[in-house]
């Protein structure tokens, strides 16, 4: 007996691991379609147009994925399946509409929270200590239709976005397989989703990995490695030039006064946030590349600099 068909939307590491899985699992896939490399981005990800071609995959990489044109391809293909694995387009209700026996989503988060984009990196900025992967039924609202399975991953205390990124698509790699079975057979449970309100997040900017040093030190831990690279990373405007800062550390270190201010104590470059706590720079960069710590550190144990 052959395998269900499926034509797969992906993109990224998940979209590469899910694909295999898909393989692996005996599904048949007549189409790839996948995303064109922008050229702007640092891509330290998986290609999935590369895994196709490994498996001799036909792939396409469309500049959009709603015309009517590839509606049309995808229907009469007539799959039982389609599958959005990190692919970053909605899927047109036409195309949704082709699949004969469902259209499913691998979501970064653990729905309904973290609707949206970037839900790895959102999770981080606000201080979760778990998030995870979510496969669900499309529809044609973002992240809003019945899931299927679910796993967590918890998000250490010093975890960057990068090191949770890897945890949620081992998560998704599980769900799907454990799942697929349960699909193939037209069993898979359907759970409905209660959409919750803001919960839904959208793409972020280079310009929100600005720093407010008022913030507590908790916060702005969360937000630099939420951001840190291969993301586009934190930023400050440090002594009249740009600092990036790419790695901290929560410090019980005592403040050399009241407020927010850089300053250098035992070795460690040390910043007190003016909404309490202090917190050790780690890795540090201006425009001449990465800042030598004990140098800085000790100039900065004889003059402090305040932080706007």
């Amino acid at each position: 007996m052959r395998g269900p068909t499926a034509v797969v939307f992906a993109y990224h590491d998940v979209g590469v691991r899910c694909l295999e899985a898909l393989l692996s699992g005996g599904v048949r896939i007549p189409l790839v379609v996948t995303v064109p490399d922008d050229p702007r981005e640092n891509r330290w990800y998986a290609s999935v147009a590369a895994i196709a071609a490994d498996y001799r995959l036909e792939c396409i990489a469309p500049a959009s994925a709603a015309t009517p044109e590839l509606a049309s391809r995808v229907g009469a293909l007539r799959p039982d399946f389609i599958f959005s694995f990190y692919y970053r387009s909605l899927l047109s209700p036409a195309l949704l509409g082709s699949a004969r026996r469902g259209a499913l989503n691998m979501h970064g988060s653990l729905l309904p929270k973290y609707r949206g984009r970037a839900p790895v990196n959102w999770a981080i900025v606000r201080g979760e200590h778990e998030t995870g992967a979510t496969l669900h039924y499309m529809v044609e609202r973002a992240d809003a239709g019945d899931i299927v399975d679910q796993m967590s991953v918890p998000i250490l205390v010093d975890d960057d976005a990068r090191a949770v990124f890897a945890k949620v698509t081992v998560a998704a790699e599980i769900i799907l397989v454990r799942s697929l079975p349960a699909l193939v057979a037209g069993s898979a449970p359907r759970r409905p989703q209660t959409v919750l309100p803001g919960e839904y997040f959208g793409r972020r900017t280079p310009e929100d990995g600005r720093i407010d040093w008022g913030r507590p030190a908790r916060e702005i831990h969360d937000l630099v490695r939420a951001v840190a690279p291969p993301f586009p990373g934190a930023f400050a405007q440090i002594g009249g030039e740009r600092w990036e800062i790419h790695r901290t550390r929560a410090s019980d270190a005592a403040p050399p006064r009241p407020g927010a201010w850089l300053f250098g104590a035992g070795g460690a470059v040390l910043a007190a946030c003016g909404g309490g706590g202090v917190l050790e720079l780690l890795e540090v960069a201006n425009a001449q590349g990465p800042l030598e710590r004990a140098q800085l550190a000790r100039a900065l144990a004889q003059r402090p600099v305040p932080l706007a």
